[in-house]
């Protein structure tokens, strides 16, 4: 593949309008893009810098090398602080990643029963139902109805009975059984922690 110098350079150019673009579709407005009057600036420190106009402290800003970040926009001045853009996004990704990995995503798992279930078939589905809570998960409990079976729907609620019965040492119903078209449906969560 043949690549000179000015295919080199307007890719060069895109990425760094791609950065920009990216970077300033955020809501928080930087350097040239502080449009105000006067602000109300914090230096890298920390420090209080007093009101001043916003090329003042864009002049500020750029003697140290840092940008101008406006922290605060809906404060009478607005508030900015000089710091290093780039680092405060970087620190905050990962602050967010961090976030995410912490938070438990709790997933519904589903056990499909039958209306002539046998009892070895009722204690597996059990089992494996309450594994599912004990790990934190909300499960789904349904029966479906073939044929002639919606004409004893009252068998269904039995089950349903029996098998939150069963489970009631670790989870609590969060929805009754309840019959909606051939498919009877119940959900189980796990008991909270006192």
């Amino acid at each position: 593949m043949y690549c000179n110098a000015d295919g080199f350079l307007s890719a060069f150019i895109f990425i760094i309008i791609w950065r920009c673009f990216v970077i300033s579709k955020q809501d928080i407005q930087i350097n040239d893009d502080i449009r105000d009057s006067e602000l109300r600036v914090i230096s890298a420190s920390g420090e209080q810098l007093g009101i001043m106009s916003a090329k003042e402290a864009l002049d500020l800003a750029a003697k140290d090398d840092l940008d101008l970040v406006k922290v605060a926009p809906q404060a009478k001045p607005p508030v900015c602080k000089i710091m290093d853009y780039g680092k405060y996004r970087f620190e905050q990704a990962k602050r967010e990643k961090e976030a995410r990995k912490n938070q438990k995503i709790v997933d519904t798992k589903e056990v499909r029963l039958s209306l002539n279930i046998d009892t070895h078939d009722f204690n597996t589905k059990l089992n494996n139902a309450i594994k599912f809570i004990k790990h934190g998960d909300k499960v789904k409990v349904s029966i479906r109805f073939r044929g002639r079976e919606m004409g004893h729907s009252e068998f269904g609620y039995d089950i349903m009975k029996r098998f939150s019965d069963e489970c009631a040492e670790y989870a609590v119903i969060s929805k009754p059984a309840k019959l909606e078209g051939r498919n009877m449906l119940m959900f189980l969560a796990p008991k909270p922690n006192k």
